[in-house]
């Protein structure tokens, strides 16, 4: 038996749950995928920011925002931490943590080894780490579909984001810049764990996310103060902070909640390796970028595995 003690101990299961559906994809699976589409269009509204806007400073601008939107409009934001135990209250500022810590870890890292490195890093590594933490704390054995799809997810997801560097010449690699997107990836799967853990504790998902990420909003707030911030006074540059708020963070992180309801963590993590492809596809489309065939097989891989994620096991045999 789990460890009723720990504050990440996975909630007794139903005696008799519904059978995987289509409705339950477009409960669980469906929106984590929409969160990863919105996810996917930072890079392309971040390069659009006015020249010489630091990019941290982007990241954490959209952070507060949003954050601090998203808890201002989330019914049961405020009431959250009286209703929560002492362990779970912990567990709200850990998530907080968490969250704050990925554009601090994530920007930093791409500032050294590159989008295409740290990209792969970050991502690859956060399914990885979900399965692991969701082991090690709730005592949740990865079962062999989640593994081989992760597998394939990551694999995708490498070769589609280091394809155009693998018909050029090697550069040297930075080992701080690398520490710095895995620290980014145990971030993203720590809070993410954290927040499916309270929701399917029976905590309201919006009040949730609200809190988690307008606190870490305001952890943020510092170092935006801190930095440059000619750039958001620019009709550009206020355009890219406030599509980055409510689209990628605001709305984002409402349906990612959501999909936590009835998507365990470490799978939540993998579905959304999605949003590299979306990133490819629009520096494409809308940057007029080109990808070598590498990126287009990884791209089909990628897929691949997120088909096998998605889609819930019993769907297609009910009737037989």
């Amino acid at each position: 038996m789990p460890n009723r003690t720990s504050p990440l101990a996975p909630a007794r299961p139903a005696a008799a749950g519904p059978r995987p559906s289509r409705t339950g994809f477009l409960r669980g699976p469906a929106p984590i995928l929409t969160s990863a589409v919105l996810w996917g269009t930072t890079g392309t509204a971040s390069s659009l920011a006015p020249a010489g806007a630091p990019a941290a400073a982007v990241g954490c601008a959209g952070l507060t925002l949003g954050g601090i939107l998203l808890f201002l409009t989330s019914r049961g934001a405020r009431s959250l931490p009286g209703a929560c135990t002492r362990p779970e209250r912990w567990l709200l500022v850990l998530g907080a943590l968490a969250v704050a810590g990925y554009p601090v870890s994530f920007y930093p890292a791409v500032a050294r080894t590159g989008v295409a490195v740290a990209t792969v890093i970050a991502l690859g590594s956060a399914p990885v780490f979900a399965g692991l933490l969701s082991w090690i704390t709730g005592r949740a054995r990865p079962t062999a579909r989640w593994m081989g799809a992760t597998a394939a997810a990551v694999l995708g997801c490498t070769l589609l984001v280091l394809g155009p560097g693998l018909t050029g010449q090697a550069t040297p690699m930075d080992l701080t810049g690398v520490v710095l997107a895995a620290c980014a990836g145990l971030s993203y799967a720590a809070y993410s764990l954290i927040a499916g853990r309270l929701i399917t504790r029976g905590h309201p998902s919006d009040a949730v996310m609200g809190v988690l990420f307008g606190a870490a909003g305001l952890l943020v707030l510092p170092l935006v103060l801190c930095v440059d911030m000619h750039w958001l006074a620019t009709a550009r540059g206020a355009a890219v902070a406030v599509y980055l708020a409510l689209f990628t963070v605001y709305l984002a992180y409402r349906l990612f909640g959501h999909g936590l309801r009835r998507t365990p963590a470490s799978v939540a993590t993998s579905l959304t390796l999605a949003e590299p492809a979306v990133a490819a596809v629009l520096g494409v489309t809308v940057l007029d970028e080109r990808l070598p065939a590498a990126s287009w097989c990884g791209l089909a891989v990628l897929g691949l595995g997120l088909v096998l994620l998605a889609v819930p096991v019993g769907v297609g045999r009910r009737g037989r």
